[in-house]
């Protein structure tokens, strides 16, 4: 049995991290919390020209998609924080993960107070989750939707909680794999906006 993937998508800043920290203090099962952010530290520090930053790019988020389905597959009940700004990441992570076990949860913030906490922090680039603000949400199908401009990381996680014994058939995921169609997604095809 595929374990379940809580699928975290929203700009950076918007509080997906600190969501997946207090689901982890609340959900019975064990769940492993998978941010890309993660996946970007494991990189060598090493400078990176601006002609390889969007392959070496391309290449951590499509690992990272496979790392996600491959720990699911094995049984791995996982809390993805992801960020979908751009146009290949939702339809490559449809074609991998196994839909009917995926419950993708929109967080959702004002770009006021994005723009706030982004200061705040100081250890992102100026500007990231207005960039990604229009993006990330586009494709506009969830199963269920958080708003941490009002709602505190803990009263999301509760909320997330309590959908997950009523979560509907079919999933978001299975609505997006009839109308997305999965492409190879590779390296080099466009800009990157960064994570």
């Amino acid at each position: 049995m595929p374990g379940l993937i809580i699928f975290l998508n929203g700009t950076s800043s918007s509080g997906k991290s600190s969501i997946a920290k207090e689901l982890l203090q609340i959900l019975n099962e064990p769940y492993f919390h998978m941010p890309v952010d993660a996946f970007h530290a494991m990189r060598t520090r090493r400078e990176v020209g601006p002609e390889e930053l969007p392959d070496l790019l391309r290449r951590t988020w499509m690992g990272f998609h496979r790392a996600v389905a491959g720990m699911a597959e094995a049984g791995n009940n996982v809390v993805v924080d992801h960020v979908l700004s751009e146009d290949w990441r939702l339809p490559d992570c449809v074609g991998l993960f196994n839909a009917r076990h995926v419950v993708l949860v929109g967080v959702r913030c004002s770009l006021e107070e994005l723009e706030r906490r982004e200061q705040a922090r100081g250890d992102r680039p100026a500007g990231l989750a207005a960039m990604q603000f229009e993006r990330v949400h586009a494709h506009g199908l969830y199963d269920l939707e958080c708003n941490t401009t009002t709602a505190s990381a803990a009263d999301c996680a509760r909320q997330i909680s309590a959908f997950l014994p009523e979560r509907p058939t079919p999933t978001a995921f299975e609505r997006l794999r009839r109308t997305l169609r999965p492409e190879p997604a590779t390296p080099g095809q466009e800009a990157v906006a960064l994570s």
